[in-house]
């Protein structure tokens, strides 16, 4: 009986380009100053024509800089894109303590979100099955900004022009009777969270669920994340806003907040 030979499943052309784009990444980063075409085709062991089609298409997405003709170093998108990984690495690991110290206190749950685009990602929470919110959306799940008290907050950072321009994008879609829809409106609540420095969200995405949202900011002042606490509609209990404005900032002194 001839033995079994197993065949290795083939690579798809997609996760090739992905391969070879990453091993340009790698010979780049080890790189201090710019390198040529003929230098990265030799340590990839990629064709020329091969390595001068990624790099073209990496240079349009900002990943590397062609800094002269045939001279590539790696781009400001990555730098970018790790200060992102960083400050939500690095405000989810100060905020689990704070989080869980404010759950105690409250018997709440209690929120962590960051944005993403038009919407904000919960990231961590603390909470238990007598906190009264029946949680529905798990960590990694998504919500509109302007639906929530922490998306309030990120919109309150923006400028009139870029909140007309979210609106124009979303339509202001709403889940509940009580969701913001009109521009108007969404421009009133948003000074009100600029005058009150905390932001609510009254059943506005879930019917017979309130929350109430505090900034976090890291070393520049910069909104990074917000800190949210959820109850039933008729529990919240605004005597709780000052615990939740003091654990959100302790939270930013952690990250390095003034």
């Amino acid at each position: 009986m001839r033995p079994t030979t197993l065949i290795p499943p083939k690579r798809t052309p997609t996760v090739q380009v992905i391969e070879r784009m990453m091993s340009l990444i790698d010979a780049l980063a080890k790189e201090r100053d710019a390198v040529s075409l003929k230098h990265l085709a030799s340590v990839t062991s990629l064709h020329a024509s091969t390595a001068h089609r990624i790099l073209n298409d990496m240079v349009l997405a900002r990943f590397v800089d062609r800094v002269e003709p045939g001279r590539y170093q790696l781009g400001m998108r990555l730098l970018e894109l790790g200060n992102i990984v960083r400050s939500r690495l690095s405000v989810r690991d100060a905020a689990l303590d704070p989080m869980r110290a404010l759950h105690r206190n409250t018997g709440q749950t209690v929120n962590l979100s960051v944005r993403q685009g038009d919407e904000i990602i919960y990231v961590e929470r603390a909470w238990n099955e007598f906190s009264g919110v029946q949680v529905v959306r798990a960590i990694g799940g998504r919500a509109p900004l302007h639906l929530t008290s922490v998306g309030k907050l990120f919109l309150s950072n923006d400028d009139p022009r870029q909140v007309r321009s979210y609106a124009m994008r979303t339509g202001l879609s709403g889940h509940t009777p009580n969701s913001i829809t009109e521009l108007a409106t969404l421009e009133r609540e948003l000074s009100l969270v600029r005058a009150h420095g905390y932001s609510r969200d009254n059943e506005e995405l879930e019917m017979g669920v309130r929350c109430i949202a505090a900034a976090i900011r890291d070393d520049g002042g910069k909104l990074v994340a917000g800190l949210s606490l959820t109850a039933p509609a008729d529990r919240l209990n605004d005597a709780w806003i000052g615990d939740l404005r003091a654990t959100a900032a302790s939270i930013s002194a952690a990250i390095g907040a003034p």
